[in-house]
């Protein structure tokens, strides 16, 4: 069973037509690249696996999205609990204006999961900063602000916070975008070691970067998902020719 299988979303704006009948699924474990020119939709099918556009006004989606064997869009979803297993990564680092400790926590908190001994929320700390490799740099900083680290190492107390929660898919909208090459090459070299435990589906305009760390690909334009393959495949054997025009910068 895939992680996530899309059957014939459709999503307006009004009445315009942003997704027009996606249909694909994205496996366990994997990264999955959503790549394409500006507008094309990729930020907003992203977006609905974990029903983050319904907080735009005048959305209307049909279609089915399925984590696991449950349509998320059916009535009665726990948006809650749906948000707590699909996390969510942005383009620029979102740290709350709290201690580093505080910000690793916060989900937990706010799901009513946090223990009540505070000295089990260090252990907390501990697991998820060593999974996002920050844990040895900031184990006697836990009490700073988040706001003091670098950009690079605030992405990743996001991604902790994440881990905290103990999410099963991590959706990443541009994740590098606000970061300079070097950090660039540690946030991708961080999502290569948590796909060993996480499903994560990353939009990106960098064609490099998905060639680099994803198995499959999906290329969307004008609300169409054009093709979904192999990111191998889509880069060097691409079947349709609008996906070897994006991919050889004929356009895009």
């Amino acid at each position: 069973m895939p992680a996530i299988a899309i059957n014939n979303l459709d999503l307006y704006y009004g009445s315009f037509q942003a997704l027009k009948g996606i249909t694909s699924f994205f496996k366990e474990k994997t990264i999955t690249a959503l790549i394409g020119p500006s507008g094309c939709g990729k930020s907003t099918l992203l977006r609905c696996l974990n029903r983050m556009n319904d907080l735009i006004d005048g959305i209307r989606i049909e279609g089915q999205v399925l984590i696991g064997d449950k349509d998320i869009y059916a009535p009665g979803t726990d948006l809650i609990q749906l948000r707590k297993e699909v996390g969510m990564v942005f383009q620029r680092p979102n740290p709350f204006p709290l201690s580093i400790l505080e910000n690793v926590i916060f989900g937990l908190k706010i799901h009513g999961q946090l223990p009540s001994e505070k000295k089990k929320w260090e252990k907390i700390a501990f697991r998820a900063l060593s999974a996002v490799g920050l844990w040895e740099t900031l184990k006697d900083r836990l009490k700073e602000s988040a706001l003091s680290l670098t950009l690079e190492q605030q992405q990743r107390v996001c991604i902790a916070r994440i881990v905290a929660l103990q999410s099963r898919i991590v959706l990443m909208d541009e994740p590098c975008s606000a970061l300079d090459p070097m950090a660039t090459e540690k946030i991708e070299s961080l999502m290569l070691n948590l796909k060993e435990n996480f499903t994560i589906v990353i939009v990106t305009h960098n064609m490099q970067q998905a060639a680099r760390i994803s198995e499959e690909t999906g290329f969307m334009l004008l609300g169409d998902l054009i093709e979904f393959g192999p990111t191998g495949q889509i880069f060097t054997k691409p079947q349709d020719d609008r996906t070897n025009d994006y991919i050889t910068g004929r356009y895009g």
